[in-house]
C-alpha cells in the first residue's frame, strides 16, 4: 500500500475464511501487507470464536450455508452463527465494525432467503444496541477464480466442465442472470474497511458494484469461445478495462485442468523456415511468429490498409522499404541484440532478411487478422 494509504485495522476477524470470498480476501490481505488475521473456519469451536471476538478490531462475517442436507441448517448456519458471534462480541462490549455479506434472495420467502433475512435484521440491531458500524452486503451472484463448480454458481460450472469438454445444461438461455466479480467484492469490502464507505441502497443495505447482466445463453457462448480460441480460432475476446468478458475470460483461465496450460498452435514450415499464428483479438489485429533460415528473403508485398510491426528478438536481419511509386530503397538493421520495433507503413512494399548466421527470430504484429476473402497483400520486389 502507498505510505499515506489508512491503516487496515487489526486484529480482523474473518468468518469463513475458507470459502469463496474468504480465499480471495484473505489472499489480498496477506498481498497488502496485514499478518493480524483471525480466522475462524466451520470446525473450530465457540470458544476460538469468542477469544478471536475479545480481539477483533473489524469482522467481516462470510460463513454461511448454502446447500444444506436439511432446510434446518439453513437457519443455524446463518442466522444461528450470527447470532452466537453477535452475542460474543456483545458480552466483551467490543463495538469493532461488523461487515456481513448476504444474498439478494434474502427478500424471498424461501428457507434460504428467510434464514439470510434473519441474520441481517440481527446485524442492524447489534449495530443500533453496541453503536457498532454494520455493513450489511445484499450480494448479486458473485464469479471468480475459487469458487466451486457443480454446487451453486453456474459461471463456475460452465467453466469447469467446457474447460474439460464435458456438457452443459441450460434450461433458458434468455433468463437473465444478476452477477458481480470476486476482485469487486474485495475492493467494496476494503473500502467499507480501509474508509468506512460503501454504497448503500434506498433500504440501508450495502451493494456491490458494478453489477454485470448477462443471459445464461450469452454467458455459455462467450465461455464456449475462450475455449475455442484454445482448439484453433486462436481469438482473444475484447477485454475492455471493467468489462464482463475480460473478468469473465480471467475466470475461465483458472479452471483450465493444470496438466493443459498449453495449447499447441498450427505451424506452416518449408525450407525457408516457418510462420506460425499465435493469437487473434476482434480490434486489434494479430500477432505472429515467422523463423527465417539464414540468407532467405521473406515479403517483397504491399498493403493498402493493412500495417504491420516487426520484432526482431533472436538472430540478424535486415528490413527494406521501396515506396511502391519510388525507386529508393530503404533499409533497416535489425538485431536480437538490440529490440527496436520497425513499423511497416501501407503504401510501402517491404521485405525482411536474414544475414546472420544461425534462425532469425520476428515477432510480427499486423492490424487485420488475415482473411483470405478480403485480402490486402500486393506483391512487388523491393
Amino acid at each position: 500500500m502507498p505510505n499515506d494509504a489508512p491503516a487496515l485495522p487489526q486484529p480482523i476477524l474473518i468468518t469463513g475464511a475458507g470459502g469463496f470470498v474468504g480465499r480471495n480476501l484473505v489472499a489480498t490481505l496477506h498481498a497488502m501487507g496485514c499478518k493480524d488475521l483471525l480466522l475462524f473456519e466451520k470446525d473450530d469451536t465457540v470458544e476460538t470464536l469468542a477469544d478471536y471476538c475479545r480481539q477483533a478490531a473489524f469482522v467481516v462475517h462470510l460463513a454461511g450455508i448454502n446447500r444444506p442436507k436439511d432446510p434446518s441448517e439453513f437457519y443455524s448456519g446463518n442466522a444461528g452463527l450470527t447470532d452466537t458471534m453477535l452475542q460474543l462480541l456483545a458480552v466483551c462490549s467490543n463495538k469493532a465494525p461488523v461487515l456481513v455479506t448476504s444474498s439478494i434472495q434474502a427478500a424471498l420467502d424461501n428457507d434460504y432467503g428467510k434464514s439470510k433475512k434473519q441474520a441481517e435484521d440481527a446485524i442492524f440491531a447489534h449495530g443500533n444496541a453496541l453503536g457498532s458500524p454494520v455493513y450489511v452486503f445484499r450480494m448479486e451472484g458473485v464469479f471468480g477464480k475459487w469458487c466451486r463448480p457443480n454446487y451453486n454458481s453456474v459461471v463456475a460450472t460452465f467453466c469447469h466442465n467446457i474447460a474439460r469438454g464435458l456438457p452443459i445444461q441450460i434450461r433458458d438461455p434468455a433468463y437473465e442472470l444478476p452477477l458481480v466479480y470476486i476482485d469487486d467484492v474485495i475492493d467494496c469490502i476494503l473500502d467499507a474497511m480501509l474508509h468506512g464507505q460503501a454504497q448503500r441502497d434506498e433500504e440501508g443495505y450495502c451493494r456491490i458494484h458494478p453489477v454485470h447482466r448477462v443471459t445464461l445463453g450469452h454467458l455459455a457462448e462467450l465461455i464456449e469461445s475462450f475455449a475455442d480460441a484454445r482448439r484453433g480460432s486462436l481469438a482473444v475476446p475484447f477485454l475492455a478495462e471493467g468489462s464482463f468478458e475480460k473478468k469473465l475470460y480471467s475466470t475461465y483461465l483458472s479452471y483450465l485442468p493444470t496438466d493443459q496450460f498449453a495449447y499447441d498452435l498450427n505451424t506452416h514450415a518449408d525450407e525457408r523456415g516457418s510462420f506460425t499464428e499465435a493469437l487473434r483479438t476482434p480490434e486489434r489485429g494479430q500477432v505472429s511468429v515467422n523463423i527465417s533460415k539464414p540468407g532467405i528473403v521473406k515479403g517483397n508485398h504491399w498493403h493498402h490498409t493493412k500495417n504491420e510491426k516487426f520484432l526482431v528478438v533472436q538472430g540478424e536481419g535486415v528490413v527494406r522499404f521501396r515506396r511502391i511509386d519510388s525507386d529508393e530503397v530503404i533499409e533497416y538493421r535489425v538485431s536480437g541484440n538490440k529490440l527496436q520495433v520497425v513499423d511497416i507503413p501501407c503504401g510501402y512494399t517491404h521485405n525482411i532478411e536474414n544475414i546472420g548466421t544461425g534462425d532469425m527470430v520476428t515477432l510480427m504484429w499486423a492490424n487485420e487478422c488475415f482473411d483470405p476473402n478480403h485480402p490486402d497483400t500486393f506483391y512487388l520486389p523491393v
